[in-house]
């Protein structure tokens, strides 16, 4: 939730101009709802693509504030999160309500940017690996294997994310190697197939590093995607390593 729409407005227009570049990659942005047809008319001609933090889980009816996934695909949106840690934190979204946000997504013909990641408590405990296979395994029950054809993953420890802490290359890597683990134990075709981002933090100088590891397909980006040049930064790392 950052950002007047004139700043918004500007942040689009600077990534969309240089995008360009990044022919071997993906790029897309994700602004917050109220910003989102603005941005859209920001990004008109260029690669870059638009998406939203959040939808709900109905499709239409009397559930003040919300916003569908079949509205934010009638704005343009391919892509929505669901499941983001402050989500979950801050708004309660449990476990099903994540899943049902992702059945939904997929049902109005959006891509779901399925987040999971543990805490600092939960990491201490060693129950990452847990914590982790509870968040995909009660999607895959609601949602079938098959849906993460159509799916990305996210993987955000939620301890590194504006604490001042930072997973290593390593660490991440670890945790990455597991959910593709346990998609293919699942699905032995969408294991290598799927794509899977690290959302930790990652900013200009820890991206080569982190985006080399065999099983991180590219970063979910938080403060630095509020910064042009840092966000092109990490744009470039990742076309290195395409």
């Amino acid at each position: 939730m950052h950002g007047s729409l004139a700043a918004a407005t500007k942040l689009a227009a600077g990534i969309a101009a240089g995008a360009d570049q990044f022919s071997d990659i993906d790029v897309l942005v994700l602004p917050p709802l109220v910003h989102l047809t603005t941005v859209k008319a920001s990004l008109a001609g260029s690669p870059v693509r638009l998406g939203a933090q959040n939808c709900y889980v109905g499709e239409q009816g009397a559930f003040t504030g919300e916003v569908s996934a079949r509205m934010l695909k009638d704005l343009g949106c391919d892509y929505v999160l669901v499941g983001h840690s402050e989500r979950r934190a801050l708004f309660h979204d449990d476990l099903k309500t994540v899943a049902a946000k992702f059945q939904a997504a997929q049902a109005a013909g959006l891509i779901p940017i399925l987040c999971v990641g543990e805490t600092k408590e939960e990491r201490e405990l060693g129950r990452t690996e847990a914590v982790v296979a509870e968040q995909l395994n009660t999607v895959i029950a609601a949602a079938g294997i098959q849906a993460f054809a159509n799916a990305v993953i996210a993987y955000e420890p939620v301890w590194a994310i504006g604490t001042g802490l930072t997973a290593t290359p390593e660490q991440a890597e670890a945790v990455h190697g597991f959910i593709r683990a346990l998609i293919s134990k699942n699905q032995v075709d969408l294991g290598p197939a799927i794509r899977i981002l690290y959302g930790g933090s990652m900013k200009p100088d820890n991206a080569p590093a982190l985006l080399a590891q065999p099983n991180i397909d590219g970063g979910l980006i938080g403060g630095a995607s509020l910064d042009v040049d840092g966000f092109l930064a990490i744009c470039a790392a990742a076309t290195v390593l395409a």
